[in-house]
């Protein structure tokens, strides 16, 4: 760390609101939201973790997102729900180190594993016939761990860079949880510069976009060749699902970091931060099951058999 960094013992968060009244306000949404993200990304992982016939490559990688999006949103909502309830913005120089790493891993991560489920439903919808050679129990395991391993490795990479970085512009941060484009606000320019060729650079994190990119283009004209109206049905309710978290997942969080800084404001800011970081872990629940009729009666069988 520099010593320009090091001699700040805490950041400044963004603050929601002044008064007390819409303090709470904040408090009870961001509660709302949390509590459905931990009801639908844990019945998710109970359901499929108890039902042996969801024991298959693409319930255990949605079960690893559902883990995913469990760490991501209890990394940045509660500690912006404390600071509303106790009138606050501060957070610990530790505690933003801390923050930021453990996002970084769960966003790398999340950002993996999409790229992962992609080439399962390629290989599902294409080739179908390999699917069990393919997508074997210990290739599952293998790549869901290199997709963990990849995350790990990107947040140690951005985090140590991050924070070794010169901060000119005070401790103060215009968005309610650590981020990486926040803290290079408050770096010097050539610091920033760095940071940004990082990022733009990072032809791994290209790769997986190319990759999911090119593999839905063959899954949509393979299953313009399926003949039958119901296998069209079950193909585009496995693959769409999929895909709206993809788009939604990418294009804020591509924007986020690479937006030009002219284009920057606080309102915009806060918007894209919240459809990368808060709606995807509460709503991907929601949108893997609405169109996924054996997901939806497993959950069913599994509440029926609580009550």
């Amino acid at each position: 760390m520099s010593n320009s960094s090091s001699s700040i013992s805490q950041f400044l968060l963004l603050a929601f609101a002044d008064t007390r009244e819409l303090q709470l306000l904040h408090f009870c949404l961001f509660l709302g939201i949390y509590l459905a993200a931990l009801l639908g990304n844990g019945l998710i992982i109970i359901t499929i973790a108890c039902d042996h016939r969801l024991h298959t490559p693409m319930y255990f990688f949605l079960l690893n997102l559902s883990v995913i999006d469990l760490g991501c949103i209890s990394t940045t909502v509660p500690k912006s729900m404390t600071n509303s309830l106790w009138d606050t913005r501060a957070i610990s120089y530790t505690g933003c180190v801390a923050q930021l790493f453990f996002f970084r891993i769960l966003i790398s991560t999340e950002f993996c594993l999409l790229t992962v489920m992609a080439y399962d439903r390629y290989v599902a919808i294409c080739h179908p016939l390999h699917y069990g050679t393919l997508l074997g129990s210990r290739a599952c395991v293998h790549m869901a761990a290199a997709a963990w391993d990849s995350g790990f490795l990107c947040a140690v990479l951005h985090t140590a860079n991050t924070f070794s970085l010169r901060l000119c512009h005070g401790n103060a941060l215009d968005l309610f949880f650590c981020e990486i484009p926040q803290i290079l606000k408050l770096s010097c320019s050539d610091a920033y510069l760095r940071e940004i060729g990082l990022i733009v650079v990072n032809c791994f994190a290209f790769g997986c976009f190319m990759y999911i990119l090119v593999s839905y283009v063959q899954i949509f004209r393979a299953v313009l060749r399926i003949p039958s109206q119901q296998g069209w049905h079950k193909a585009f309710s496995t693959c769409l699902p999929h895909l709206a978290v993809v788009s939604l997942f990418l294009s804020t969080g591509v924007f986020a970091h690479l937006k030009p800084p002219s284009i920057s404001s606080l309102f915009l800011d806060l918007v894209v931060a919240l459809l990368y970081s808060v709606v995807p872990p509460a709503m991907n629940p929601l949108i893997y099951s609405m169109r996924n009729q054996e997901l939806k009666d497993a959950m069913r069988k599994l509440i029926a058999g609580c009550f």
